[in-house]
């Protein structure tokens, strides 16, 4: 199963504000960024419970029929109608084999604990990084310690009118 982040962070590389708020993002609806190209090659998302549970606090579910697992130790609350949510937990290669044992071929990783535990387990193959313009100063990072260097091949940068910039980069196997 291949496995890929597609996050839009701080310039000083976080994620959310301390307490998971990220409005320093720019709302969407405006300049295309890759986003629905990307969601467009992925069969499902695995999520972290702490942005399962942000994303639940938006006015419309954004991923539609793709179906999502929840990494969570406990019961999720009630999802939104026509949601396909399911509650996983695991190691992180455990999880990648079970999602690979049904099928699925390409799973966007998405939340800041559960982003660093993939990417320490040598599970995610893409990265792609919108960087906003500004400094929040502290927050959730993108990445934490990681036990060895992760090596990374740069793909392609891309640079926006509103000025974002996007990076992509492999991660070296």
């Amino acid at each position: 199963m291949k496995a890929s982040v597609f996050v839009g962070t701080s310039l000083d590389g976080f994620l959310a504000r301390a307490d998971g708020r990220f409005d320093f993002l720019p709302a969407g609806g405006g300049e295309p960024h890759g986003y629905d190209e990307f969601m467009a090659t992925v069969d499902a998302l695995v999520l972290g419970r702490n942005t399962f549970d942000v994303v639940l606090k938006f006015q419309t579910w954004p991923y539609g029929k793709k179906p999502v697992f929840v990494l969570s130790q406990h019961a999720l609350p009630p999802v939104p109608p026509g949601a396909v949510v399911e509650r996983m937990a695991g190691e992180p290669a455990e999880i990648a084999d079970m999602l690979s044992a049904r099928g699925i071929g390409h799973a966007y990783v998405d939340g800041g604990i559960t982003i660093q535990q993939f990417l320490r387990a040598g599970l995610i193959q893409r990265v792609v990084v919108t960087r906003v313009p500004v400094l929040i100063g502290t927050g959730i990072p993108l990445f934490g310690a990681v036990p060895r260097d992760i090596l990374l091949k740069h793909v392609a940068t891309r640079s926006y009118a509103s000025g974002l910039v996007q990076s992509e980069y492999e991660v070296v196997v």
